[in-house]
């Protein structure tokens, strides 16, 4: 799958990511990987109901910023992540 782009705004910052989505990992490695300005900053790993969580935080990325690219993940994710909360409400 290719990478794709995310854009954050947080108070008056604006900031740009790449994600790369790796749909065949191993259990050991996240599935998430995100990227700024080419360099590797957090990755997220889903939970058993698909819920992102934080997998590495290299550069210590803020966590309002981390919820943040999470939250954007989570309504890009081509396979609907938290498909199932959607089902529950219905």
């Amino acid at each position: 799958m290719e990478n794709y782009q995310i854009t954050i705004r947080k108070d008056k910052e604006i900031r740009h990511f790449e994600v790369g989505e790796y749909l065949h990992h191993d259990g050991e490695n996240c599935k998430f990987k995100v990227f700024e300005a080419g360099k590797f900053v957090a990755s997220f790993e889903a939970d058993d109901h698909q819920f992102l969580h934080i997998c590495q935080n290299p550069n210590g990325l803020d966590e309002a910023m981390l919820h943040l690219l999470a939250d954007q993940i989570e309504l890009h994710h081509p396979y609907g992540i938290n498909d199932n909360i959607k089902k529950l409400k219905s």
